[in-house]
């Protein structure tokens, strides 16, 4: 499997930063789109050099204040990702890969293909928004990726998860 990637220097270009970032959002979509090419998976999950731009969705529900969130499965023998398994989450998305690229927006292609593959909204939903970006180099997963982060505002109350990766879902208070 390959995934998109980009050198972690160009992305950094302007100086490192850590946690989230809200401001020059066309900046960094152009940065990716500029200068991405793709790498196997398996490379690129120990590379530090790159950053594997990830999008990353919350879904909320604006009427009722709540978020969603999900604990991924702890015992799934197929789980791909062992780094996190067992781990509570509130966005949902994955790798960008070439085949996102067919309508000329592979990231917003790829957030688009993830939510379909994993859950199935019982409400009306509205078009994925970017409201910032997400850079951790914590820990080995988050050192390879650069989470491109998306809301979603939906009036479900509930989403069932189509992907045995999620062990348990709920809509949770968002203070």
């Amino acid at each position: 499997e390959k995934v998109l990637v980009v050198p972690a220097n160009v992305i950094f270009e302007k100086g490192k930063w850590q946690g989230l970032k809200r401001d020059n959002l066309n900046y960094y979509l152009d940065l990716i789109k500029n200068n991405y090419k793709f790498l196997r998976r398996g490379d690129a999950e120990t590379d530090s050099t790159h950053k594997q731009p990830i999008g990353y969705t919350i879904i909320i529900n604006p009427e009722q204040k709540k978020v969603f969130a999900y604990r991924r499965s702890s015992d799934d023998k197929e789980y791909t990702e062992k780094r996190l398994q067992g781990k509570w989450s509130w966005g949902f998305g994955g790798h960008i890969e070439p085949s996102d690229g067919a309508n000329g927006n592979s990231i917003r292609e790829s957030v688009f293909r993830e939510i379909n593959e994993e859950l199935d909204f019982l409400g009306k939903t509205m078009y994925p928004k970017v409201i910032g970006y997400i850079n951790y180099d914590s820990d080995d997963v988050s050192r390879v990726h650069f989470g491109i982060l998306y809301v979603i505002k939906t009036t479900a109350t509930e989403i069932e998860p189509r992907d045995s990766e999620i062990e348990k879902m709920e809509l949770i208070d968002l203070s």
